[in-house]
């Protein structure tokens, strides 16, 4: 959430850096417009209740004056109950306005960081590394590929559930249990990450802290007639950790890695990679998530995503890392790294992690605050990005470790975790 005293203050700066998403984000019709429209209100309102406070006080000193000396007071009286009235009719929509204010104010994006680069769409993203060395040669998509070794099983995933699910068999699902314990393992015991297990079903309040709601309530799937929720990622709960907590300053920066199945309804994606399991509904995901002083959250940033890329190296998986426009930021985040690992069937790059620093928005939004050195507490900074996405793995290892006679080589890292196996064969 936005800084309130900051949209107040520094009303036309903070537009400014709002617009850099895009001229609709500050358009009369935006959430920001209307916040604009309902904060005016509460300054009407104030400025009416304040001055009919002094009518009030004045009127009362003149009935008092009038009483003493023995004159009819009774008009000013009467005055008074309208007074009155409308003073109570004033406090009803003041505190109806700034309920309406708090809430359009959680539909308002971060700003962007100064440093993120301009754009309209993820064409203006900017490239700023690759690893690795990509095959050109022709390489069979991995629904073929894992069909014909018989791991991926789409048409039993439509019959048990419908489109956009996978059942995984044999290799395949021991290679999900081995990249879930590939990373973990790394994280925790090479990059200090302190592993949580946590729920994969939140309170409404915790996809309100991380962002997801209210903005994006149609892309979750929402348990019938309670306030909970099947988790997008493992950021919502790992972050609501620490949820109407102060953090103490000597114990950052904390960072938390976490396994969990995610679940996505992906309404804004009709007809978006329908085959295989580029956009499922479940899917499952490590996430690494950390909490930072505000001033050293970009370099948290930088951090975390050294962490991802760690994983694609020890997986062999060629890749690039780019920085995302203001166009293509996603709501909730100030700046954002997205890894795109090589998939040769395609011969394209495809996002497999998104890291991204979100300043205090979380933080705001959530409760979570940390002392600063004079022992005020602010709110915190937050940074997550995927370690990996599990599914998505699975895809560019089946396609990069593809061979002619159509078994796929496992990169020498996994071996140990799955039983040895250096190859999936027919």
């Amino acid at each position: 959430m936005i800084d309130r005293n900051q949209f107040r203050k520094d009303f036309d700066a903070l537009a400014s850096e709002l617009a850099r998403r895009g001229a609709d984000v500050v358009a009369p019709d935006s959430a920001w417009g209307k916040a604009k429209a309902l904060d005016e209100r509460q300054r009407a309102l104030k400025g009416e209740a304040e001055s009919l406070q002094a009518e009030r006080n004045r009127v009362s000193k003149l009935i008092g004056r009038k009483k003493s000396q023995g004159e009819d007071a009774s008009a000013e009286l009467a005055s008074m109950g309208e007074v009155s009235k409308r003073v109570k009719q004033l406090d009803a929509e003041a505190k109806q306005a700034e309920a309406d204010f708090a809430g359009i104010l959680l539909e308002i994006p971060n700003p962007p960081h100064a440093s993120v680069p301009d754009g309209n769409s993820e064409e203006d993203n900017v490239e700023l590394r690759s690893w690795g060395e990509v095959r050109k040669d022709e390489v069979p998509p991995h629904w073929e590929i894992g069909t014909g070794l018989g791991i991926l099983d789409f048409e039993a995933g439509a019959r048990l559930s419908g489109n956009r699910f996978t059942v995984l068999r044999g290799a395949g699902s021991r290679l999900t249990r081995a990249l879930m314990q590939f990373m973990l393992d790394m994280q925790a015991d090479k990059h200090g990450y302190e592993e949580i297990w946590p729920p994969a079903i939140v309170h409404g309040e915790a996809m309100q802290g991380t962002g997801q709601l209210p903005k994006f309530a149609d892309d979750l799937y929402k348990l019938e007639g309670e306030n909970a929720y099947l988790i997008p990622t493992a950021e919502v709960p790992v972050t609501n950790l620490y949820r109407d907590m102060v953090l103490e300053h000597d114990a950052l920066p904390i960072r938390h890695c976490a396994y969990t199945p995610c679940f996505r309804r992906e309404a804004g994606s009709a007809g978006k990679d329908v085959r295989g399991m580029i956009r499922q509904h479940q899917f499952d995901k490590v996430e690494l998530v950390q909490f930072a002083l505000p001033d050293q959250a970009l370099t948290q940033l930088q951090e975390l995503t050294s962490h991802a890329e760690a994983v694609m190296q020890a997986l062999e998986l060629p890749y690039r890392v780019v920085e995302l426009c203001t166009g293509d930021l996603g709501f909730s985040a100030e700046k954002t790294f997205d890894i795109e690992v090589w998939l040769p069937s395609q011969k394209v790059y495809r996002e497999i992690s998104s890291c991204s620093s979100f300043g205090q928005f979380q933080g705001r939004r959530a409760a979570i605050r940390v002392r600063d050195e004079s022992g005020k507490p602010v709110p915190v900074a937050t940074i997550n990005g995927s370690g990996i996405a599990i599914g998505r793995c699975i895809v560019a290892l089946l396609e990069n470790g593809w061979q002619p006679d159509g078994s796929v080589r496992l990169p020498e890292v996994l071996h140990p975790y799955m039983g040895g196996l250096q190859t999936i064969n027919k």
